[in-house]
């Protein structure tokens, strides 16, 4: 596999008129192609500023991130990104949404219809196609702004919680969609969530984090989520080693 982005010693200080504040601590890091990461940590402990450097929305104050060999100093559609809101324009239908990157890109008509119908049909959205968001319900939005991201192929997909203000069967839906589409797509994911059962379910690799300021303390290869698309599965099978895996870091969380 091919590194997309990689950090080497990226530090994110703020500073103010009083005092510095140091987000993180130095962190070196390496995403592959076509890897689905999941990045668990306590609350506070910088995931979301880790998230931030590599999309371009914040530069490290020491050190360097880089895709493709080319430093990261500006956001960029090829890293596309999902926030835990669905943040879709309430003014445009789910269509129009979904069409409105690839219309900014000056994307044919024709292409641009042709994937924004691909998209809604694996959202099963094809139904809501002429809806606006108002008329929508929290996953049916987060499926929408999804596929608003997806459809642009950025080599990167970047997620902040997408699921985290949703109920439980509805994060469940969500999860086995997003593991499809992942599958289909071959793209590369990273993803932060505050649910280690949802890390294990979803990825490729688990990283962990250690309170603020956060360093990585871990990284673990998992296969619960490629079992379950080989068995053509909707739910991870969360056996003795699944939890046994979970309790692990659980502990890793709240003593490092």
């Amino acid at each position: 596999m091919e590194a997309v982005v990689t950090l080497e010693n990226a530090q994110v200080i703020y500073s103010s008129k009083k005092d510095d504040l140091t987000a993180t601590d130095p962190l070196s890091l390496t995403i592959q192609s076509g890897e689905f990461i999941c990045l668990v940590g306590p609350s506070g402990c910088g995931k979301s500023t880790l998230l931030k450097l590599i999309a371009g929305y914040l530069k490290p104050s020491l050190g360097e991130v880089r895709m493709n060999g080319e430093i990261i100093d500006r956001p960029d559609w090829r890293r596309g990104v999902v926030f835990q809101t669905s943040t879709l324009y309430p003014w445009l239908t789910v269509r129009k949404n979904i069409e409105y990157g690839m219309k900014m890109r000056k994307i044919p008509v024709n292409k641009r219809q042709e994937e924004t119908n691909f998209f809604l049909e694996q959202i099963e959205m094809l139904d809501f196609a002429d809806c606006y968001p108002h008329e929508l319900s929290g996953g049916m939005k987060q499926r929408v702004a999804m596929a608003r991201t997806m459809v642009n192929h950025p080599e990167l997909l970047l997620m902040d919680e997408p699921f985290g203000a949703l109920d439980a069967l509805t994060r469940m839906k969500m999860q086995g969609l997003m593991r499809k589409l992942w599958q289909k797509s071959g793209q590369t994911i990273f993803l932060i969530t505050h649910d280690i059962e949802e890390a294990l379910s979803l990825a490729t690799r688990v990283i962990v984090m250690s309170k603020a300021p956060g360093a990585i303390v871990e990284s673990i290869d998992v296969d619960y989520s490629l079992k379950a698309l080989a068995e053509e599965k909707n739910e991870v099978v969360m056996d003795e080693s699944f939890m046994q895996l979970k309790e692990s870091i659980l502990h890793q969380i709240y003593t490092s």
